[in-house]
């Protein structure tokens, strides 16, 4: 029995869950060797089960991904390992599966987000920073750019949430 697609996905995203997650919660910093072979695997698979239209998928992927990330970094809110690490994650999943898998990631960040905030006893601190994103976004007023803090246990491994969403898209939200 050949193996399909959906698990050649599936035993790419698991392992690299594993590694991603364990070296942000652990160092806050994902290798950009790991986010280069998982980009190169994600193009591989999807090319070898799906000739050219599954390359032109991973490479949608990868560009839609890369995207809002992108954006997201510029405003400050997150670090660009997040940004190339979805990058890679849209290869492996394809376009198909991207914007589902950013709603999914997304909602797990700030669920990640809430809970580190309250385990820190920083709500205050945090709800204002969050009050002057929104009020750097309106006409005439600048949007404030935060310094990396030099205690990172502060800071929310964002590729918990980019890895845990990746798995749960695959899996719900497979075509």
């Amino acid at each position: 029995m050949p193996i399909s697609l959906f698990f050649m996905k599936l035993f790419l995203l698991v392992p690299l869950a594993m590694i991603v997650i364990y070296y942000d919660v652990r160092f806050r910093r994902i290798p950009n060797v790991v986010v280069v072979a998982a980009l190169v695997a994600g193009l591989a698979i999807n090319t070898s089960f799906a000739g050219f239209a599954g390359t032109v998928s991973s490479v949608k992927g990868l560009g839609l991904a890369f995207l809002p990330m992108f954006l997201m970094h510029i405003f400050g809110a997150l670090g660009a390992g997040y940004v190339k690490l979805f990058g890679a994650i849209g290869a492996i999943l394809g376009v198909g599966l991207v914007p589902m898998t950013f709603v999914v990631v997304v909602m797990l960040g700030a669920a990640i987000a809430v809970y580190s905030m309250l385990r820190a006893g920083t709500v205050f601190s945090t709800l204002h920073g969050v009050a002057r994103i929104f009020v750097g976004i309106l006409p005439g007023w600048e949007m404030p750019r935060f310094a990396m803090p030099p205690d990172r246990s502060h800071t929310i491994p964002y590729g918990v949430a980019i890895m845990l969403g990746s798995v749960i898209s695959e899996i719900v939200f497979r075509s």
